[in-house]
């Protein structure tokens, strides 16, 4: 057919669509990630991941695979948990990596990252770093929030009532002096005996079924509110259950991911999309 490639996959219902372009040649402007992910006018998606090599981005990495990660409003993004699971499957599936323990280059730096055979992923996610506090706001109501860095930025607010009353459909409001670059915003509750129950609303995308990053600074922020730095806890979100490892100066996210289907995108129509 001579159209352009692409995958469609999620983790945890995080959802993505996947571009091998290995040299670099296709022209990845936000407005056609923001039409790719337009649940109406494309195919659909949390956002998009570009299959490249470091070096034809000339990304200084030690893995030969870059996970080029747009947003669904098509903005850069420096790292996604959920993703990076996904981005394993694909190379792994598709015979382009064939070990399963290998680097994933990111723009939050290089990955570690180990497929299992039951499919699931585990990627070293660097470190989870307290950087202070803050407030957001969800429908006139205050909750403060402790601000973490997965390589990027997020903001976890502890909730007493369920999580599941929160009304995310807007844009919670957040302190822009704070996160200049904006953040994500993560909501939990605390269930005890080492699990946590979490919501998410995404910079550049809204709520979503999951977030990696966001699963690891939700337990980063529980453990730093308990009095410590290291611990492990399930995360159940609505897509599913993830399980996050902190210990000073790294964690880990282990959690499924899928591939669902593949094709290709009408070049009359990517090319209409323009610059």
């Amino acid at each position: 057919m001579g159209g352009i490639e692409f995958l469609k996959g999620h983790g945890t219902q995080n959802d993505f669509v996947l571009l091998p372009d290995a040299e670099g040649r296709l022209e990845l402007t936000e407005a056609r990630v923001a039409a790719l992910c337009d649940r109406q006018r494309g195919l659909g998606a949390d956002g998009v991941l570009r299959v490249v090599r470091s070096a034809a981005l000339g990304m200084e990495s030690a893995g030969e695979w870059f996970m080029d990660y747009r947003n669904a409003d098509g903005s850069i993004a420096e790292m996604c948990g959920n993703g990076v699971r996904v981005f394993v499957r694909y190379l792994v599936d598709s015979g382009l990596v064939t070990e399963h323990d290998f680097v994933i280059g990111t723009r939050a730096g290089d990955r570690p990252v180990q497929l299992h055979d039951d499919g699931s992923v585990t990627v070293l996610m660097g470190p989870a770093t307290i950087t202070g506090t803050s407030v957001t706001v969800v429908a006139g109501k205050p909750f403060s929030g402790v601000a973490v860095n997965v390589g990027n930025p997020h903001l976890v607010s502890v909730v007493e009532d369920d999580v599941d009353e929160l009304d995310l459909r807007d844009q919670p409001d957040f302190d822009s002096d704070v996160f200049p670059d904006g953040v994500n915003l993560e909501f939990i509750n605390l269930l005890g005996d080492n699990a946590l129950k979490m919501r998410v609303h995404e910079r550049g995308v809204g709520e979503t079924r999951s977030c990696g990053t966001g699963t690891v600074a939700a337990v980063a922020a529980a453990l730093h509110l308990a009095g410590t730095d290291t611990g492990e806890a399930t995360v159940d979100i609505p897509g599913g259950r993830v399980v996050v490892g902190i210990r000073r100066g790294a964690s880990t996210l282990t959690g499924p991911a899928e591939i669902v289907a593949r094709g290709e995108l009408d070049e009359t129509w990517w090319a209409g999309l323009g610059a």
